[in-house]
């Protein structure tokens, strides 16, 4: 109709010529996002700490050379952790809950020997020079560990290794098709490059140890255990038993055993799983024998599983009795077991069932059912009569701490014990965390004395511990980082999808059972960051940036490179979507600060 009378109609928009910033609307808040990482639940149950979310988060990225070097920063040989740590971090991984956690250690392995292939040279923070000298008996885990991080720390350290090579229980312990040799070396060659210096075929005596302690400044004991604990009984001294260690160390040495026919192994840790897979590529039959169940077993069942896939028999609930020579053969009498409830430990507490002895013929016997220290001066001073024959001690000493234990007399040189001498678990990585809290503990006692250590590291643990971080220590940028571990109930898995864990490639079990090649291969560079994308990277930031494209106040600021985000509190009203659209629990909502 208004076109019939020539009407004109006109649309009009109100606007504004003025800015609406003098409307801070901040003002209206009552609740306040704020950027707040936290600890992922892997790391604190990694006992070197690493920062795993961190490194993962990298590896996606395809900074390869930046990962590697996150991990050197809590643990120097990734090389050797990524092939023979028991990884618990893969059993507290989150993503777990939600199909299969990360392989963690393929990725601890990848960046390692693509660091050795392409010969990176890591770039770390070292404190400047302190002026003093440890010497550190043992070339072990836990000996080149506390070489690397007092290194870091600004000391000179000196490692005393009585065999011809360096590496301890690593280099002569573990078979090759588990961790070869030139992937060993080459750790070590880094970690004297960085000025660590290894004494070879330097062995320490009693005598030889109380001139260190007048000649340095500190001495670490990380001598391991080399010495058989024996079965105690009858006939286990005669010919054809033989020590699980002592064997391991001659393949390592090049021999080649003639091991034909069956050879009993007595254990069942890893020594007797490496034992009795080795038998096996040398031509022979291997029969663990055990006096607890499978499911007791201390060795990882990983090798447990791979040993029966190779051919090795394991026979439970026996305890050896007896071992007599018949002939050319070892007649061993076993005493059938049964489980009676739990140990302290969790495990079957084993009692005799009653029946009468069984007996099997082997051409050989291995003893591997545990191992000591090689001299008593090794062991550390337990709490309650060390010093009992000297002057009184300071009040704080000896300070026996979760992996390690100082020790002073009189004043004198300070001594920590570390590694096997010291860990309730008997493994490579618990052995590296030693050297680490020994290298923090001896610097805070250098500093402030001994009564301050365990304030000192207790600021450092990773979660709740007892995992420290040296990052933390040096009071680098994890140092920012929450204690809280996240649970899976704070991730938000809206933004991730179901994806099956990378399968580690392997040799064929016919391959596997005729040489001592290494079993596991290598992935490509595609495969690694595809795993570590599935990561969950619990409690960091990975720049997603949800929290920018869901603001509905645009109040959410990033850096000139995209990053450093904060968030403009003029203008944001504490709606938390922010908070809630962080898939990894990055960020916290509380109340409101009051003025």
């Amino acid at each position: 109709m208004e076109a019939e009378l020539g009407l004109k109609k006109n649309l009009y928009m109100p606007r504004t010529s003025v800015t609406t910033e003098s409307n801070k609307t901040g003002s209206w808040r009552f609740l306040r996002p704020r950027y707040e990482e936290k600890t992922s639940p892997c790391s604190t149950a990694c006992p070197a700490g690493e920062d795993i979310a961190r490194i993962e988060m990298l590896i996606t990225q395809g900074a390869f050379k930046e990962a590697w070097e996150t991990i050197l920063r809590e643990n120097p040989l990734p090389g050797v952790c990524g092939r023979v740590c028991y990884h618990p971090c893969e059993g507290n991984c989150n993503r777990r809950e939600f199909d299969t956690s990360i392989a963690v250690h393929t990725m601890e392995r990848f960046l390692a020997d693509t660091a050795a292939r392409n010969e990176t040279k890591p770039v770390l923070e070292r404190l400047p020079p302190k002026g003093k000298g440890v010497a550190i008996i043992g070339s072990g885990p836990a000996g080149l560990a506390a070489a690397w991080f007092l290194n870091m720390l600004g000391y000179d350290s000196e490692i005393f290794e009585a065999m011809p090579e360096a590496g301890g229980l690593l280099r002569w312990g573990i078979p090759a098709y588990r961790l070869p040799a030139a992937v060993l070396s080459n750790e070590i060659a880094r970690i004297e490059n960085q000025g660590v210096r290894i004494r070879l075929s330097e062995t320490v005596s009693a005598s030889r140890f109380e001139e260190l302690k007048t000649s340095y400044d500190a001495v670490f004991l990380g001598c391991g255990y080399w010495r058989n604990i024996a079965l105690n009984i009858p006939g286990e001294s005669g010919s054809g038993v033989e020590d699980g260690l002592s064997f391991l160390k001659q393949l390592r040495q090049g021999a080649k055993p003639d091991v034909r026919g069956v050879s009993a192994v007595i254990g069942g840790g890893n020594t007797a799983i490496d034992v009795a897979r080795s038998i096996i590529r040398l031509g022979g039959r291997a029969v663990i024998v055990y006096r607890r169940r499978r499911e007791d077993m201390p060795a990882f069942d990983e090798e447990i599983i791979s040993a029966l896939e190779e051919g090795v028999e394991l026979r439970e609930l026996l305890a050896p009795v007896q071992i007599a020579a018949q002939g050319s053969d070892c007649i061993l009498t076993l005493q059938q077991m049964k489980v009676e409830g739990r140990d302290r430990d969790g495990r079957g507490r084993i009692a005799a069932d009653g029946t009468s002895p069984v007996e099997i013929s082997v051409q050989r016997v291995f003893v591997a059912t545990g191992a000591a220290a090689a001299e008593t001066w090794h062991e550390p001073p337990p709490a309650e009569t060390a010093g009992h024959h000297t002057a009184p001690l300071t009040p704080h000493l000896p300070l026996h701490l979760s992996h390690c234990t100082l020790h002073q007399e009189q004043q004198g040189t300070p001594i920590i014990y570390g590694g096997d001498l010291t860990n309730t678990s008997k493994n490579v990585t618990q052995a590296i965390a030693s050297g680490k809290q020994a290298a923090m503990a001896l610097d805070t006692f250098f500093q402030s004395g001994a009564g301050t250590i365990r304030e000192r590291l207790s600021g450092c643990l990773v979660g709740e511990g007892p995992s420290l971080s040296m990052e933390i220590y040096m009071h680098g940028p994890r140092k920012e980082r929450k204690t809280h571990i996240v649970s899976h109930q704070e991730i938000n898995t809206d933004y991730f999808q179901f994806e099956p864990r990378v399968i580690q490639p392997r040799l064929l079990i016919e391959e596997r059972t005729s040489s001592f090649d290494e079993i596991e291969l290598k992935i490509s560079a595609n495969t690694a960051m595809r795993e570590a994308g599935r990561c969950f990277n619990c409690g960091i930031c990975n720049d997603c940036d949800n929290c920018y494209l869901f603001c509905p106040d645009v109040c959410i600021l990033r850096g000139r490179d995209m990053t450093e985000r904060h968030i403009d509190y003029d203008y944001c009203k504490g709606c938390g979507l922010c908070v809630v659209e962080c898939p990894r629990n990055a960020m916290t909502l509380g109340e409101e600060e009051k003025l």
